[in-house]
């Protein structure tokens, strides 16, 4: 492993910030992320894991300054993966590593690990 990252976010103030601001749903997450969380019954709850898991991925990369929507978490059906585009997608090519993640959430609370291998 040559990175780690982790977040950790309250499920109420992501909650929150969408109702104030509609659109930011789409500037944070992909179209796909977001179908992935309207079939269940607290859609933010998953959205918030895959926040953290945005953060947690950029923490290990060392990014600074980079958009939201370069990585995306995959739902598979088992553990999920993670699809990386833009400028995300550049610097894990020159350190020659792929983001893995792990989400969790409870009731109130989100977080996301993120190792590079």
């Amino acid at each position: 492993m040559s990175g780690i990252g982790l977040d950790l976010l309250d499920i109420e103030r992501l909650e929150r910030a969408l109702e104030r601001r509609p659109r930011l749903a789409q500037r944070l997450f992909s179209e796909q992320e977001l179908e992935y969380a309207a079939r269940h019954a607290r859609p933010a709850r998953h959205l918030a894991a895959r926040f953290c898991a945005k953060e947690a991925v950029a923490k290990a990369l060392g990014m600074e300054g980079w958009n939201f929507r370069e990585v995306e978490v995959v739902a598979t059906g088992g553990a999920p993966e993670v699809r990386l585009s833009g400028s995300v997608a550049k610097r894990a090519r020159e350190l020659g590593a792929q983001p893995v993640v792990s989400l969790t959430h409870t009731d109130t609370t989100a977080g996301a690990v993120a190792l590079l291998r």
